[in-house]
């Protein structure tokens, strides 16, 4: 479990190849403070839950499922790309952010970045529903001043509809995450809220 506050961003230092049914490699810098990190140790890679499977005293390295691929955009991922980093919640700490379980549930699109000052208000596209009828988003569970994690960044909702999602951005997160630097056109990692999820489920 993480709470979507992100503890540091660092680079993309070598992303592997995946062959069909095989895992990608993905190497990335190792923060200075995750001094407590052993091998499968989880860590949340831009709102990604993640297994150490080899460490440096300068480098993390994680193998990418193909679900995980399908599902977000580690595999667009370049070398040099920064990405948000959080170490797994500890029991007994306060959660400061919400319950993130680092399973993204899809991607969607920025749509529009408004700045203003050091601060900003990003509208995320989501795409329309599948051939098959099922949305990759579940609405129901999205409601204004409720909770989202963007690419790992636990963030209040300020306005959805059936097709986006309106987030405000204060200064600290625009310089302490990637959030900061996104444009029309990119592309985020998005996990909706899972208690507002199994209250649906139990609701249906």
């Amino acid at each position: 479990m993480f709470t979507g506050i992100i503890e540091a961003t660092a680079k993309v230092l070598e992303r592997g190849s995946s062959t069909r049914g095989s895992p990608l490699g993905l190497t990335i810098e190792r923060p200075k403070s995750f001094t407590d990190l052993k091998i499968g140790s989880s860590i949340c890679v831009s709102g990604v839950c993640l297994s150490v499977v080899k460490l440096t005293k300068a480098s993390m390295q994680f193998d990418v499922v193909p679900e995980t691929l399908k599902k977000s955009r580690l595999g667009k991922l370049k070398k040099g790309e920064r990405v948000n980093l959080e170490r797994a919640m500890k029991a007994g700490e306060r959660l400061d952010g919400h319950v993130v379980q680092g399973h993204v549930e899809g991607t969607g699109r920025v749509k529009s970045v408004k700045r203003k000052e050091k601060s900003a208000e990003i509208i995320i596209h989501f795409p329309r529903p599948t051939a098959a009828g099922r949305a990759l988003f579940t609405f129901h569970s999205i409601v204004p001043k409720g909770s989202i994690a963007i690419d790992g960044v636990s963030l209040t909702i300020a306005k959805v509809n059936s097709k986006e999602v309106t987030i405000a951005l204060i200064p600290h997160t625009m310089k302490n995450t990637t959030l900061g630097s996104l444009k029309k056109g990119d592309r985020v990692n998005v996990e909706t809220d899972m208690l507002g999820r199994y209250l649906l489920k139990n609701k249906k």
